[in-house]
């Protein structure tokens, strides 16, 4: 397969990007030690959202169990009655993603399996829908017409569900398999979290009053990150993916991709622990061919800090990539990094390669 691939290099301060279920900063064991983690689900979530800030018409997708009630506003764009649009929505969101009836007892219409869909494709669905309720059908013949509506919008808004990928348990023939690939962030070297001590006052306690309006804890870590990144672009340019877009369109897709890949920080806690930073050092990688491969072991033996982490962890980096080449007659078409070129040049050169 055709690769680009993101080695990154990443410090974070005092923060807590990614939780546990009891608020704790992630972690994971690797090389025998104790690692600050930030999941890959955590980390294609900012990716998306940073995505779909640089190029909201061609990264469109909406991941959400209320596809309800859009699907029943497309149906009465395209002339269905309106009190027949809600009951044939329910009926295609039933067999897209199970309708939640627990909800719709508390008056919300949801599914209760997150959907992913774009706009493009919920229009081309009613529009379908549409033609095929004037038949007045059964429910099968409803269902029967939602992979071939959603088909033909072929994703011209929606490069994150070509990139992130689309399971739907109903229906295999929109399950699409995602053109990305991601790692879980692990800290380079050992990472412990630590707890914050905090106490609130009370605005309006009488000045004679001692003690705290509360107090409680929480945990943070800081860490320096290693993570990667890959688009498959094979996949990503066959027709079930991006084969309706053209070339100049899907370098577009790829240029917004490597440029929220790099930008984006998970959300969490960024007004209390505010640890958006930029990376240290990128490594860009096209391969003609060959497999995804991360460059992780290098620090399955912890860095340990002389002029801070991020610089022994760029020397870790580089030469366990040297040494990978060497052994495995790995030839990259081509190499670059930020920072030795910047953020522009970098993403240019890339694509001059795809």
């Amino acid at each position: 397969m055709k690769l680009v691939e993101l080695h990154i290099l990443q410090s974070f301060p005092v923060s807590c990007l990614n939780r546990d279920d009891v608020g704790a900063p992630k972690t994971a064991i690797f090389g025998g030690t104790t690692r600050a983690r930030i999941s890959s689900q955590c980390l294609k979530r900012a990716i998306r959202e940073q995505a779909q800030k640089l190029s909201p018409n061609l990264f469109a997708g909406n991941r959400s169990r209320l596809i309800i009630e859009p699907l029943a506003d497309a149906l009465k764009k395209h002339g269905v009655a309106s009190a027949r649009t809600t009951e044939i929505a329910k009926t295609v969101g039933d067999h897209l993603a199970t309708l939640d009836p627990a909800a719709e007892k508390k008056g919300e219409l949801k599914v209760k399996t997150l959907m992913f869909l774009s706009p493009a494709e919920v229009d081309a669905l009613a529009k379908e829908l549409a033609q095929i309720v004037k038949k007045d059908p059964k429910p099968k013949e409803l269902q029967n017409g939602v992979a071939k509506a959603c088909k033909s919008a072929a994703l011209k808004d929606a490069a994150d569900i070509a990139i992130f990928g689309r399971m739907v348990a109903s229906d295999h023939s929109l399950t699409l398999e995602g053109a990305g690939l991601f790692s879980h962030a692990l800290s380079t070297h050992k990472a412990d979290n630590d707890i914050d001590f905090f106490s609130a006052v009370d605005d309006l306690q009488p000045e004679e009053q001692a003690g705290a309006g509360m107090t409680g804890t929480l945990e943070f870590t800081s860490a320096t990150y290693y993570r990667y990144v890959a688009l498959n672009l094979d996949l990503l340019a066959d027709a079930a993916h991006l084969g309706a877009l053209s070339s100049e369109e899907r370098k577009t897709v790829i240029d917004t991709f490597m440029r929220a890949a790099v930008l984006a920080v998970p959300g969490a806690r960024k007004n209390s622990m505010n640890a958006h930073t930029l990376p240290g050092y990128v490594l860009g990688i096209v391969k003609e061919q060959g497999q995804p491969l991360q460059l992780v072991n290098a620090f399955e033996n912890p860095v340990r800090p002389k002029n801070g982490l991020m610089e022994a962890s760029i020397a870790a980096l580089k030469e366990h990539h040297k040494q990978l080449k060497e052994t495995w007659s790995i030839k990259p078409s081509l190499e670059i990094a930020i920072p030795d070129k910047p953020l522009d040049q970098f993403c240019r050169e890339i694509l001059s390669h795809v």
